[in-house]
């Protein structure tokens, strides 16, 4: 089984944070990282899942209605007292880029299904080709209208459909958007492992993210893999490696 930190080391430390990443790309054997982007309103790609910064920070609104700015002045409460902000992408790939070099994959979903953030996909993969990090990027969305503007900056990109079920992600996969793998929900494989032969298949897990106690149950890999899965997204993964 392939593992990756969910945004980071993201039950032990707040999540999409650079203490996160650097936590977890510290982990001996980690597969990956897995990260969100969007648009501040001044342009800049900013590493934040929710499409609010009311959850994880002390503002209120909509991240596309920040300046850069104005999100970096936000405060995210950390251990030990301490504080984090909001980073910008290139932030987190000066901080993650000397691992993806020895070979620490990242996967970047764009959070594109309910705002378009329009030219994002190109923006991103400009960056990382300056960067020379492409090799090492796994890209991902919930929306089938970046993945194929993907695929076509990046014809060898490694691309994942992101859906809740998994029936929903191949049906999608199959529609040709251009992506070679699926990203569906753990709790909801409702294809047979048989029906998921030869496809790469990363699931991924809800809640128990900091500041929320850890449950101190344990995933059975075994069962997950029966059921077709290669690789999971995990808030704690540096319980399993």
């Amino acid at each position: 089984m392939k593992i990756w930190a969910h945004r980071g080391c993201s039950q032990m430390y707040p999540e999409n944070t650079l203490t996160s990443f650097k936590k977890a790309a510290e982990i001996p054997g980690l597969e990956g990282i897995e990260l969100d982007i969007q648009f501040s309103s001044d342009g800049h790609m900013v590493v934040i899942h929710d499409e609010r910064v009311d959850r994880t920070t002390n503002g209120t609104g909509f991240v596309r209605d920040f300046t850069l700015s104005e999100l970096q002045s936000l405060k995210i409460d950390s251990v030990n007292g301490e504080i984090e902000k909001i980073p910008t992408i290139n932030e987190v790939l000066d901080l993650l880029g000397p691992y993806m070099r020895k070979g620490l994959k990242l996967n970047i979903e764009l959070k594109t299904s309910i705002y378009p953030y329009v030219g994002i996909e190109k923006k991103i993969v400009e960056l990382v080709k300056e960067r020379g990090l492409t090799d090492q990027i796994v890209w991902s969305s919930f929306s089938a209208l970046s993945l194929p503007i993907i695929r076509e900056l990046l014809p060898d990109a490694d691309i994942g459909m992101l859906a809740d079920r998994a029936s929903d992600c191949m049906r999608i996969h199959k529609a040709g958007i251009g992506s070679n793998a699926i990203h569906p929900y753990a709790r909801a494989m409702d294809l047979t492992k048989e029906e998921l032969e030869g496809m790469t298949v990363r699931a991924w897990f809800l809640k128990h993210l900091y500041p929320e106690k850890p449950t101190g149950t344990r995933l059975d890999f075994k069962a997950l893999e029966e059921q077709g899965i290669t690789d999971v997204f995990l808030n704690e993964p540096e319980v399993y490696l």
